[in-house]
């Protein structure tokens, strides 16, 4: 019996009620597909149809609805989390990628792009609010501070991510950072974000309040996607040549741990009580599974062809 059948053992019970692992969710890019994980046993429970190229993905902090971006259609796909149904169709420039969703539930920003700006939209409505340019070019991440007060874009052609005023809704400044951003995360209190570099192989440190960067941390080659633990005691990195995960001590910003995963793990995920990490390996067409305590990989789970993400509600 696997870990994860022994741990789907132990059903935690509350008021008599029993407690649901959560789901991860993964957009398959070339399979035009969402696979659905739970993660307590580490089935795949189905696929939900996704447009033709999804990518970007996002959900509300019910985990009711999905957001998922359509590289095919140029719009965004919002899809509801119980039975796989569409329920809207909002439409976006060209080449949509990156999406994110506010704490609070109000919001989703789309990165596009060819447009090079961020598309903010109203959760609830779908009602588009605001394009809003940004310097960078081929933006593919805007990501929410945990206030919603800023939105955080990195771009493939870019040394420097940008900053948007959500409530300005425009762009207030830059930071500058390695070569190629990608992915992005922001610890808890949103003091600070970390930063991906692809084409400088490390992890940029971002005072947010003072918006400066404070620490260069090496990482491995093609450094990617970006998680940071719910505690804030550790950030996690993949490498896309490597094969890897490095994990990052935020206290000390050194890499206390790397572990191998599939072939170009791309952007990850932790479950809420930042037990397991989850990585989308997109040339290998699974997801490994991370122990953080242990810093060791559990498993390796078929989804479909070319996976992007993850996010688990």
């Amino acid at each position: 019996m696997n870990r994860f059948r022994i741990l789907s053992l132990f059903v935690l019970l509350l008021g008599g009620q029993a407690l649901a692992a959560p789901l991860a969710y993964v957009p398959n890019e070339k399979s035009g597909t969402v696979s659905v994980i739970d993660t307590g046993s580490g089935a795949v429970l189905r696929q939900i149809a996704a447009g033709k190229r999804p990518r970007g993905i996002a959900a509300d902090p019910a985990g009711a609805r999905l957001f998922v971006t359509d590289a095919g259609s140029n719009a965004l796909l919002v899809i509801d989390t119980a039975n796989g149904a569409l329920l809207r169709t909002i439409a976006l420039g060209k080449s949509p990628e990156g999406v994110s969703a506010s704490a609070d539930g109000r919001y989703v920003a789309v990165a596009v792009e060819e447009s090079n700006s961020v598309t903010l939209i109203d959760a609830r409505s779908g009602e588009v609010l605001a394009d809003m340019p940004v310097r960078g070019k081929n933006p593919e991440h805007a990501v929410f501070s945990p206030d919603a007060r800023w939105l955080l874009v990195s771009a493939e052609e870019a040394e420097q991510v940008d900053v948007i005023d959500v409530a300005a809704r425009k762009q207030s400044g830059s930071i500058a950072v390695g070569l190629r951003p990608r992915g992005m995360g922001f610890s808890a209190d949103g003091a600070r974000a970390y930063v991906a570099c692809e084409l400088d192989n490390a992890v940029y440190v971002l005072d947010m309040p003072a918006l400066k960067t404070l620490v260069r941390i090496p990482a491995g080659r093609n450094a990617n996607g970006i998680a940071v633990h719910p505690n804030g005691s550790r950030v996690y990195v993949s490498n896309g040549i490597d094969g890897s995960v490095m994990a990052i001590d935020t206290a000390s910003n050194a890499v206390v741990a790397t572990i191998a995963v599939g072939k170009r793990p791309w952007n990850m995920a932790l479950t809420p009580d930042g037990a397991r990490l989850y990585v989308a390996n997109g040339r290998s067409n699974s997801v490994s599974v991370i122990d953080t305590a242990t810093v060791v990989k559990q498993a390796d789970i078929a989804v479909g062809e070319l996976p992007w993400g993850v996010v688990i509600r």
